[in-house]
């Protein structure tokens, strides 16, 4: 049982995407789905963010039925509205208006309160050359560090 920290991550979201600017949301959930989730059972690998009727919404994202009670029936893949200020609306809203623009949820995680709230990337597309510079940096880093910690040892 999950009652602070990360229930479900996108770990492709930072490599798909250069992510500009994040940004903490709510969810609208039921009970089951919240209990769903402090089992740590939710993926959002395929989820995105977008809009409906002028409101920022989560789909695609899977929250496995709770197996716990009978009454634990709910769409698993079901839209699930976010809740932000209006400001904050209307400044994703024109976020993606721009080309290349796309709010990409980043994890789910429960705060301090025990509330379940979703990160979201305002992110650009990377092109398979971004992403391969991405890899580099990453295996240079990782190197670099190696060196590092070996070098006292000699």
């Amino acid at each position: 049982m999950i009652s602070t920290g990360i229930a479900a991550q996108n770990r492709k979201g930072r490599f798909n995407y250069t992510i500009l600017e994040t940004l903490e949301a709510g969810m609208v959930l039921k009970g089951p789905e919240v209990k769903s989730l402090r089992l740590g059972r939710a993926t959002i690998n395929e989820a995105y963010a977008g809009d409906r009727d002028g409101e920022i919404w989560l789909f695609n994202s899977y929250i496995p039925e709770y197996q716990g009670g009978v009454l634990s029936r709910f769409e698993t893949r079901a839209p699930r509205k976010l809740l932000l200020h209006r400001k904050q609306v209307d400044k994703l809203l024109g976020a993606v208006a721009r080309d290349g623009v796309t709010l990409v949820p980043l994890d789910i995680h429960f705060n301090a309160r025990g509330v379940a709230k979703v990160t979201l990337g305002i992110g650009e597309g990377r092109k398979k050359a971004d992403k391969r510079q991405a890899i580099a940096d990453r295996d240079w880093q990782r190197d670099k560090a190696r060196l590092l910690r070996n070098k006292g040892r000699e």
